[in-house]
């Protein structure tokens, strides 16, 4: 049996630039040999395989088959007697999967297009998603139990003329479509930013759920706050989840109390403090979402059009300059901020949150491995799911949609 860290050494994993496609075929192969699956991967999988073969000599025995089954030692492997399957389309570095593992499932396929997001995933699962799902040949994705997908959110060409596909053709839910009406998986699970629920004057939403029902799904969306769920942080996500027969109900999910962020923050660490002006306030007020706010930096900002006392809260006044308490939660990580200038006032002192911090406080493990790459580190976790939320969602859709 060969361990798959020794494998992934002589396929030059680390460097997939190129072969990431082949190297999809190849891991979801390895990863599904056993299921009665992994047809859809097999065939490239095994002539890719012969060909690295001939010049790595990874085998004595030039078919694929010498390498089963693989030692899977990776920080997140499959669970040894799963009870559903699933499918991770944007899979990002894998916010879905490993909520989804831990509670019984097999994820059978992923897709996702950043190269970045792709190595982060292989390194800490070991199976290179596929690529750009506009081009993907959806015959290879396989059946599954339940699809994910932490979709982008693109405006829609003619959104609110509810013509079905032809309202979203052209963009990415489109081929997330594609594969539910090819498929037919028992749920649908559906994320995006809250935003959504008002874009083009609620339209967008709309579509989005009548295509769903048109495919023959019962429906139900509500706006969730990670807060709500063991993470300390202020991040409010529209969910969406679609069944054949069944409407979920959104009021049994578990809820807990809001934690605090300095209950998440490292002991020790190479802290960055602020080394320049900035202002605490005298009067800290825990806000209804859990924040305090605390201070600012002493930047010169925009004030036209603001309202007097809120210039620091505005939106104009984004958050780079704002510093938060560490006694309450902390706001979205967004994406864009690839410095990571989260700044935060913890035993007065104003210091930037760790980038470990940072995915502590979207719910992933310790064990969790990251690329080097600090300014996609930031961008992937700002594009990623807290994960206890997306724990406390497959609990009680396996409760309520799939128990027999």
């Amino acid at each position: 049996m060969i361990e798959y860290s020794k494998l992934k050494k002589k396929l030059n994993i680390e460097n997939m630039n190129g072969e990431a496609e082949e190297l999809a075929y190849l891991t979801h192969y390895l990863h599904n040999h056993a299921n009665g699956i992994s047809d859809s991967f097999k065939q490239r999988a095994e002539d890719y395989f012969t060909k690295i073969n001939e010049t790595q000599h990874i085998a004595e025995d030039s078919g694929i088959q010498a390498l089963l089954p693989i030692q899977w030692d990776i920080p997140f492997p499959s669970p040894q007697n799963p009870e559903f399957t699933f499918i991770d389309l944007f899979a990002g570095i894998g916010g879905f999967r490993i909520p989804m593992q831990e509670l019984g499932g097999k994820c059978v396929f992923s897709s996702e297009f950043n190269y970045h997001a792709q190595r982060a995933y292989e390194l800490n699962f070991g199976e290179v998603p596929f690529g750009d799902i506009t081009i993907m040949n959806t015959d290879i994705v396989p059946d599954h139990d339940i699809l994910c997908a932490g979709f982008p959110c693109q405006p829609f060409s003619i959104s609110g003329k509810m013509r079905g596909f032809e309202d979203t053709r052209g963009t990415l839910i489109y081929h997330v479509f594609e594969i539910i009406e090819k498929r037919k998986p028992k749920v649908v699970l559906l994320e995006n930013v809250k935003h959504l629920v008002y874009h083009d004057k609620k339209r967008t939403l709309k579509t989005i759920i009548k295509h769903l029902e048109e495919l023959d799904y019962v429906v139900s969306s509500q706006v969730l706050n990670a807060s709500d769920f063991g993470v300390p942080q202020n991040r409010e996500r529209i969910i969406i989840i679609g069944h054949k027969n069944k409407k979920f109900d959104f009021s049994k999910l578990k809820k807990k109390p809001k934690p605090v962020l300095k209950d998440f923050l490292d002991k020790q660490n190479s802290f960055e403090f602020l080394d320049e002006p900035y202002t605490i306030l005298k009067e800290q007020k825990k806000q209804a979402s859990g924040l305090i706010f605390a201070g600012y930096r002493n930047k010169a900002i925009r004030k036209a059009g603001v309202r007097p006392g809120t210039e620091h809260l505005s939106r104009v006044h984004k958050q780079p300059n704002r510093i938060y308490s560490t006694e309450g939660v902390h706001p979205a990580l967004p994406s864009q901020e690839t410095s990571g200038r989260f700044w935060i006032w913890h035993e007065d002192k104003v210091r930037k949150l760790t980038i470990q911090e940072c995915y502590r406080i979207m719910g992933f493990p310790d064990n969790f491995k990251l690329i080097y790459n600090r300014g996609e580190l930031y961008k992937q976790i700002g594009n990623s799911v807290a994960i206890q939320m997306i724990k406390a969602l497959i609990e009680q859709i396996k409760q309520q949609l799939l128990k027999k």
